[in-house]
């Protein structure tokens, strides 16, 4: 589309213009006469004017192009060859100057791209292909370059090309074949420059003599020629004669004294002849006009050591390492730059150490009680970096602030009365520091509210919506307590007595929330926050079950038992089909060992149902089971496979139970473990006909009822059983549902083949007097 905009703009403009076509012929004829006489700019003016007048004429673009390569103007003259060949596709000459000028551009992808369109135009053109070879060896596709190069002799050779053919071969590694097509070109032109001192290049090492008399040829055909004085240098100087090497570089100082290069070569020169003073002026004078180039920095500062200013050496060294964010050669010398700065800022002052935490006392260190660790922090002050910094000879991390090192450290204190601090410098300068260790209590007080219940997660059942509550807790501490504060109300307490029992009044009645704190006698305190929920009145006075609570035993990661993901999901399904019944408080209780199973059963949770008079209990265990010798076992996280004896006997569970029928009237266990067997098999009973939720009697009579699986595999992890639980206590729409309901459910969804089913009845050796376990809804 572009294309033919300016085609057509072009077209438009050629009609505007056509009575001065003359004047554009005549200016275009003038151009060509400043060509002749090598007058570019001028020939570049005329050729503009005559565009000017006739934008469509392509010769006037073609001379204007070639009069911008006469004076190394590529790009200018690039964008002018891209005009011709808009005009004229297949104007060969065109596109291999355009291909030329975008080697000279270094944009040798895009010369290769119109190289080959070349080709396409003009298989034959010797041109062409003398052009690509230098494109291919640019792209590093030498045995491409070297294929071509073959076509170009075949066409018509010139000695370039044998040259060409040299380079390819010393890419190649092949110096021998390169030598002999270096020897070629100057044989077929004794005057080409360019091949006598690429052979000089290549024979310098070798044979330096025959590199010189190439070099000499070229300077007395040409004194001005800097590659053949800049190449002599290095073979005076490979022959330790430096001072004719330093005066071939002046003498290219004297043709170009912009180049900084020869300043950089100069003052190596001089370096390596022990002349650091020029050598330095050297660098310097290179530095202003190239002054982010490292080895110019690096340089310098060794001559600066050579005349002893180290002060302005290390000021070079630490310029480097600056410059090595963004320099890949600064990165490489970066290492040796260091190594001469490391020299440089030799010191013997041992490292200064300062402890600021915990703030040493009387030259100790105080750590409170039998802690094993102390947290330590302070800081480190030397002229040289830190090489190492050991406490107790354990190595500890530290960091550069401000000048100064800063370690923090947690510091393993047990058995040991005295803190050792070592550090050392760079250059092994070293500072002992001794602290004698010792010892107080530092330990927070435990805070633990003991009525109303108060859950895991730190929720306070209130029993009654009244404004004030009577908060009853327990503190545990290794030291008196000097203060207990339950909000803003100040609690009774026993100062003398260790671990004490706490009691105050709170006013709740606009409080959400309220924070309890405990400090003991040397300052340790300890803050905790609990949150009131009032959700428990309001459940006991529309149910008939009274308090309600459920703990969920979880077992799921077994140390020798298949672990277990089902147990978490489980429990997750039950938890969300409850949440729509009235359920006064929920233990969730995950992982429990054998000894954890049965403190709990027997003491925790006999206490917590007491003080807060729970009237129905639903226990739900999922998790491994077995059942061996007609005793159910539930499997704790660290039992051993084969080992009774490590086994949760249910049994167990039983007597924990019996240590609160007194307080409470419902029990049901339901057992969603595989080998429990029957789990209290003894008087399992078939599900009667479900009550109803107004049979005040059934509700009213005790309960001790169990529901357990029957499988006789390992816990799998897609319990259907659950699934089933949860299904139907999600789709009931009675305001309530028994246990009988979901029995009744439960079994038919999972009754195996064989005939094997859940098993429901009494728990035996519980008062059980005919009553039901109901789930109320909310």
């Amino acid at each position: 589309m572009k294309k033919q905009v300016f085609l057509l703009t072009v077209l438009l403009a050629l009609v505007s213009v056509s009575s001065f076509g003359q004047n554009g012929k005549k200016i275009y004829k003038a151009g060509l006469e400043f060509v002749k006489n090598m007058k570019y700019e001028d020939a570049i003016a005329q050729f503009t004017s005559a565009i000017a007048l006739e934008p469509a004429n392509e010769d006037y673009y073609y001379a204007r192009a070639q009069a911008y390569d006469n004076l190394s103007k590529y790009a200018e003259a690039k964008a002018d060859y891209e005009k011709v060949i808009l005009f004229d596709p297949k104007n060969v000459e065109a596109v291999i100057s355009l291909g030329s000028d975008c080697n000279k551009l270094n944009s040798f992808e895009e010369a290769h791209k119109v190289l080959n369109h070349a080709s396409v135009l003009d298989k034959h053109n010797v041109r062409l292909y003398r052009e690509k070879v230098i494109t291919l060896i640019a792209l590093q596709k030498y045995d491409q370059a070297l294929k071509v190069s073959d076509t170009t002799i075949k066409l018509k050779e010139i000695p370039m090309d044998y040259y060409y053919r040299g380079v390819i071969y010393r890419k190649l590694n092949n110096e021998a074949v390169s030598k002999g097509e270096f020897d070629k070109a100057i044989a077929k032109d004794k005057n080409l420059v360019i091949a006598k001192l690429a052979l000089a290049d290549l024979i310098l090492t070798t044979n330096p003599m025959e590199a010189m008399k190439q070099c000499n040829e070229v300077i007395a055909h040409d004194d001005r020629n800097t590659d053949a004085y800049l190449l002599r240098s290095e073979i005076y100087k490979k022959n330790l004669d430096y001072p004719n090497a330093i005066n071939d570089v002046s003498k290219n100082i004297m043709i170009d004294a912009t180049n900084p290069d020869f300043y950089l070569t100069r003052g190596t020169y001089y370096q390596e002849f022990n002349q650091h003073t020029n050598a330095i002026a050297d660098f310097t004078k290179y530095i202003s006009l190239k002054p982010d180039n490292p080895d110019a920095y690096f340089a310098r500062a060794k001559s600066y050591e050579g005349i002893m200013a180290f002060d302005k050496a290390i000021s070079d060294y630490a310029k480097i390492a600056t410059l090595s964010e963004f320099d890949m050669r600064a990165q490489k010398m970066l290492k040796e730059a260091k190594a001469r700065l490391y020299e440089l800022n030799r010191e013997s002052d041992p490292p200064e150490i300062a402890v600021t935490s915990p703030v040493p006392i009387k030259d100790t260190l105080q750590i409170r009680g039998d802690k094993p660790a102390i947290l330590i922090s302070g800081k480190i002050k030397d002229k040289s970096k830190i090489k190492s910094f050991l406490i107790n000879n354990g190595n500890v991390a530290f960091t550069l602030k401000n000048g100064e090192y800063e370690f923090f450290s947690n510091i393993d204190v047990s058995s040991i009365d005295k803190i050792t601090f070592v550090a050392v410098d760079d250059y092994d300068n070293t500072k002992t520091l001794n602290y004698p260790l010792i010892r107080t209590e530092i330990n927070p007080p435990k805070i633990s509210i003991i009525a109303p219940y108060t859950s895991d997660d730190g929720q306070v059942y209130l029993e009654a919506s009244v404004p004030n509550v009577s908060i009853q807790g327990k503190i545990s501490d290794q030291s008196q307590i000097k203060s207990i504060t339950i909000g803003d109300v100040t609690a009774s307490y026993n100062r003398n007595e260790l671990n004490p029992s706490f009691t105050a009044i709170l006013d709740v009645s606009n409080l959400s929330k309220f924070t309890v704190v405990a400090e003991d006698i040397y300052g340790n305190r300890q803050e905790t926050e609990y949150k009131l929920n009032r959700e428990s009145p309001a459940i006991s006075a529309n149910n008939p079950m009274g308090k309600t609570w459920v703990v969920f035993i979880e077992n799921s990661s077994y140390e020798t038992f298949a672990s277990l993901d089902g147990p978490i999901k489980d429990v997750a399904s039950i938890r969300n089909s409850l949440a729509n019944y009235q359920i006064h408080n929920i233990i969730h209780k995950k992982d429990m060992t054998k000894a954890e199973m049965e403190k709990f059963f027997n003491i925790d949770l006999r206490d917590l149902v007491k003080k807060n008079q729970v009237k129905s209990l639903l226990v739900w265990y999922a998790g491994h089971g077995k059942f061996i010798n007609d005793i159910g076992y539930w499997i704790p996280v660290d039992a051993k496979r084969d080992d009774e004896f490590t086994y949760f006997n249910i049994n167990a569970l039983k007597a924990g139970l019996q240590g609160y029928s007194d307080v409470v009237i419902h029990t049901l266990v339901v057992s969603d473990a595989c080998e429990s067997g029957p789990g209290f098999y003894t008087a399992m009973r078939s599900a009667n006909e479900a009550p109803r939720c107004d049979n005040a009697q059934v509700a009213g009579a005790k309960s001790a009822q169990v529901f357990s699986s029957a499988n006789t595999e390992l816990a799998a992890d897609n319990s259907k059983f659950t699934a089933t639980f949860a299904n139907t206590l999600s789709n009931n729409r009675n305001s309530c549902i028994p246990i009988e309901t979901i029995v009744k459910s439960v079994t038919a969804a999972v009754t195996t083949v064989n005939g094997q089913k859940p098993k429901f009845g009494k728990i035996q050796g519980l008062d059980d007097m005919n009553g039901t376990f109901f789930f109320v809804a909310k």
